[in-house]
């Protein structure tokens, strides 16, 4: 007599406790988020005070302020990360729906949320000082710059669901010549693979497409202490106040793409490969490419307003 051990597949039960897990986190932090990012912004406007007064204190020749204005201004960038910024949404999209190196998970967030500073200093330079123009003018073009951010997010995610769609249609199959051997490798087609690693694995497009929708998003807190070094004549100290609050949302968000690449791994080697379900990949490609055009409508209609006075921190970065 023989006895059978009965095999239970326990993935699709922890797959709905898991599920459920996460919705309930969802919740309470959708509960607390409001409180979180009032929180947040009140600690941005506080530091940003800061900031402004140890750029007066170095334009009165007192280089201890130096190093207080780059501490200072790499928490700001850290608490724009963690808050009110929009990288880290972009990130999660883009590493949760793309099988990526770890070297690439590294630099693709890291180079994008450099690019921030440096797209706020270029805006500083090309309208301020290159065409001289007032603080009105200067926040109209600030608004169309959000405007223009927003609008490219929702176009990357634009370009997440028709990737997506393009891997969902069926292909012809073309038959060339017939071999009485199949050799099996990591370009074959037979399926053994699972869900197409062409589809996982993000091309040069997308990671340009990462670095330009969270880099042309400049910092308003950025602008306005790199205007205000500009206008004391220490634009030196501004440029390094920019990079230093770019190098501490950069950090932030390298953080973040590690813990969303890991996830993404254990997820899949929990649940495990498998041809029948090709469609899932896409699907959830096009579920955040999805999120990324809400949130950029979110972004669109929320740009701070145009100030004829010139614009000042009251919401934050």
């Amino acid at each position: 007599m023989t006895v059978q051990r009965l095999n239970i597949d326990w993935r699709l039960p922890t797959a709905g406790l898991t599920t459920l897990l996460l919705l309930a986190a969802a919740f309470t932090l959708h509960a607390h988020w409001g409180a979180f990012i009032q929180w947040c912004l009140a600690t941005q406007i506080t530091l940003h005070r800061y900031l402004v007064m140890y750029l007066l204190q170095l334009n009165n020749h007192e280089y201890s302020g130096g190093l207080w204005l780059l501490t200072g201004a790499f928490f700001y960038g850290v608490l724009h990360a963690i808050g009110p910024g929009h990288g880290k949404f972009i990130v999660t999209t883009y590493l949760s729906t793309n099988k990526e190196s770890l070297f690439a998970a590294r630099a693709v967030p890291f180079i994008g949320s450099l690019m921030q500073g440096v797209s706020a200093i270029l805006f500083v330079f090309i309208l301020v000082v290159g065409f001289n123009l007032a603080s009105g003018d200067l926040s109209t073009s600030r608004w169309y710059v959000e405007k223009i951010s927003a609008v490219m997010i929702g176009l990357f995610g634009v370009f997440v669901i028709y990737q997506a769609c393009k891997h969902l249609r069926p292909r012809r199959m073309f038959i060339s010549s017939l071999k009485p051997l199949h050799a099996h490798d990591e370009r074959c087609g037979c399926g053994h693979h699972g869900v197409g690693a062409s589809l996982a694995q993000a091309d040069w497009k997308t990671r340009l497409g990462v670095v330009l929708a969270i880099g042309a998003r400049p910092c308003s807190g950025a602008i306005m202490i790199l205007m205000f070094a500009n206008t004391l004549g220490i634009v030196s100290w501004g440029i390094a106040a920019v990079m230093t609050m770019a190098l501490g949302t950069a950090l932030s968000i390298l953080g973040l793409s590690l813990a969303v690449r890991y996830a993404r791994e254990r997820t899949v080697a929990f649940f495990g490969d498998s041809a029948g379900n090709g469609w899932i990949m896409p699907a959830v490609k096009i579920a955040g490419g999805v999120m990324l055009i809400l949130f950029a409508s979110i972004l669109f209609l929320t740009v701070i307003p145009i100030s004829a006075n010139g614009d000042y921190i009251a919401a934050g970065c």
